[in-house]
């Protein structure tokens, strides 16, 4: 990578590539689609937690020195 040439050329070709989409063009998102079993899967895992919560035991207290 000493030549110049090949730099000069890799800096060029880099540029045209992230240059390529029109500066104004607006950038929207892609829209996320949720099937049915992404909703069974998060209605589920969303009980599993309010389960959870009230299985696991409650956090230790430790005594405060007075």
């Amino acid at each position: 990578m000493s030549d110049p040439m090949v730099a000069g050329l890799a800096v060029r070709l880099t540029e045209d590539q992230f240059t390529s989409v029109h500066p104004d063009a607006p950038a929207v998102p892609e829209r996320v689609r949720r099937t049915p079993a992404t909703d069974l899967r998060l209605r589920l895992a969303s009980n599993l937690r309010a389960v959870a919560g009230w299985v696991e035991p409650a956090p230790r207290r430790t005594c405060q020195p007075g």
